[in-house]
């Protein structure tokens, strides 16, 4: 089964666009509570809430000489059924990203990976190479930032296009295996609009939403295809750190739970 299938198979059977980021903070997780107990009791309350989970690698790499073995323990954590995504952002060029993209598709078992694209084509062909997993493609960033290069002018023949709609493009010519994606900022949904249209069938990785300030309603009615899929909406600091008292695993239940009811009244009305 490959990554999309996993996923198409995770949100039918839970009703569910709504991906939780397990970004481990200890400055904002409850005391005397460990990073995999953490990460455990988040999966165990809000696994049949969602179609994906992600982790993002900074906050294990932050954890010294536990974090990979943290990342792996949370990665076994999760449910078979529901796909992982390596929030890892790699980008680098030759036997370099063929060493990345084995440690994260064998060595660590996800099922996804995201890829930071500046380098270039042979900087993302090793994580598409592998046939079976999703690769998503950093485009628009939610981040303030993202301003500074992103949404350039590139002249191309007689007229331009902005650089985050170049980069669309070019995954999407580069997507011969049917394993890539988009990630697509819910902070700005004119382009998220505009990244859809022009690539009507492609994943998209909607990161944004809560403590970042993006648009839910938006992003859902921007960001799913035809069909009211193909998106996942990401959401981690308003979901984990709902609480910082024992009840920390309840209250992001009760988070999970009122986001996905607020994504799926959001998505498009079935036609008659």
């Amino acid at each position: 089964m490959n990554f999309l299938e996993k996923l198409h198979i995770a949100s039918h059977r839970n009703g569910s666009l709504l991906c939780i980021g397990l970004d481990p903070d200890l400055s904002l997780m409850p005391e005397k509570t460990s990073v995999p107990e953490f990460n455990r009791a988040i999966i165990e309350a809000t696994s049949d809430l969602v179609c994906a989970y992600k982790l993002n690698f900074a906050f294990y790499e932050a954890l010294d000489s536990r974090g990979i073995s943290t990342l792996k323990q949370t990665i076994k954590d999760v449910p078979e059924d529901i796909p992982v995504i390596g929030d890892a952002k790699r980008g680098d060029i030759g036997n370099t990203a063929r060493a990345y993209a084995k440690a994260i598709f064998e060595s660590l078992s996800c099922d996804a990976a995201t890829v930071n694209p500046y380098l270039g084509l042979d900087s993302v062909a090793p994580f598409i190479e592998y046939r079976d997993k999703g690769v998503f493609i950093l485009c628009r960033t939610s981040n303030p930032g993202a301003e500074d290069f992103q949404s350039l002018r590139c002249k191309e023949g007689a007229g331009s296009r902005r650089l985050f709609q170049i980069v669309a493009h070019k995954a999407s010519q580069w997507n011969t295996h049917g394993n890539i994606g988009l990630v697509v900022g819910a902070t700005y949904p004119e382009e998220l609009k505009l990244i859809r249209e022009a690539h009507p069938t492609m994943p998209l990785l909607i990161p944004g939403i809560g403590a970042q300030g993006g648009d839910l309603a938006l992003a859902v009615r921007y960001g799913v295809d035809t069909q009211g899929e193909r998106v996942i909406i990401s959401s981690s600091r308003q979901v984990i750190y709902a609480s910082r008292q024992k009840d920390f695993a309840q209250a992001a239940r009760r988070v999970a739970l009122s986001l996905r009811e607020q994504i799926n009244r959001h998505l498009p009305k079935p036609a008659p």
